[in-house]
């Protein structure tokens, strides 16, 4: 009988799918498609791409940090991200889906030779979080199928795998909770019976519920518009949750 998969192997699993289409679907998209806006505010096809080429190589740094022992933040200097984003971003199209490619090779090859005792040295996230490396295949999970969604390529909440759905659920929620400042809420999938995820104090008596597709609850919870109104049932106006990435 075949070990029980652990959360670090999901993730392994989700990162090489996640990564694997959303390369298919860059490589998809013809040079002015790339120029064109993504679903994203102000940022391009272009730019998701671009982000997403850097993504790997901050965590790539992570890994290597818990590997050696030697400090690797993902970034080392105040709006490093938003310039790497902005130059990569600038760069021809053919350039940008090799770097694309050539990130996440580095961030792949990193990945398989990781030592099993290093994933759980602690490292730093980019919000100042310390985390267990085992945690950084989550991290990069969330990444790739979030903004494969957000190229608006073709690729909606709804073709997300329904565990990843939940799990993205459970990170957002908990998220948001521990920031604080969030609405206490009950959010109920009508199309998955079986979990139920609260905000704040889900448990309060004025907690308000939330409920629809799982996909929809996605979609709300991760800051994403709603395909059109009605998607989700509640008492008055959908409330607003602090941001989650």
């Amino acid at each position: 009988m075949p070990a029980a998969e652990t959360p670090l192997d999901r993730s392994l699993g989700w990162q090489r799918e996640g990564t694997a289409r959303f390369e298919a679907a860059v490589a998809a998209l013809g040079d002015a498609d790339l120029a064109a806006p993504s679903a994203l505010p102000g940022w391009s096809r272009a730019h998701v791409v671009a982000h997403l080429a850097r993504n790997a190589d901050a965590l790539a740094n992570l890994l290597d940090w818990a590997r050696t022992g030697i400090e690797n933040p993902m970034y080392h200097a105040p709006g490093q991200r938003e310039r790497d984003i902005e130059a990569s971003a600038r760069q021809e199209p053919e350039s940008l889906r090799a770097d694309l490619a050539a990130a996440d090779l580095r961030l792949a090859t990193a990945t398989a030779s990781h030592p099993a005792v290093a994933w759980q040295a602690r490292v730093r996230s980019a919000l100042g979080r310390s985390i267990p490396a085992s945690e950084v295949p989550w991290l990069r999970t969330r990444e790739v199928w979030v903004h494969l969604v957000d190229l608006d390529a073709g690729v909606s909440f709804d073709a997300l795998p329904a565990d990843l759905v939940r799990a993205l659920l459970d990170d957002i929620t908990q998220t948001v909770s521990r920031r604080g400042g969030a609405p206490d809420l009950v959010l109920e999938a009508t199309d998955d019976p079986g979990p139920v995820w609260t905000i704040a104090d889900g448990s309060a008596p004025g907690a308000r519920r939330v409920s629809g597709r799982a996909a929809d609850l996605l979609r709300w919870a991760a800051g994403r518009p709603l395909p059109g109104p009605g998607g989700l049932a509640t008492e008055g106006p959908l409330p607003v949750l602090p941001r989650w990435l």
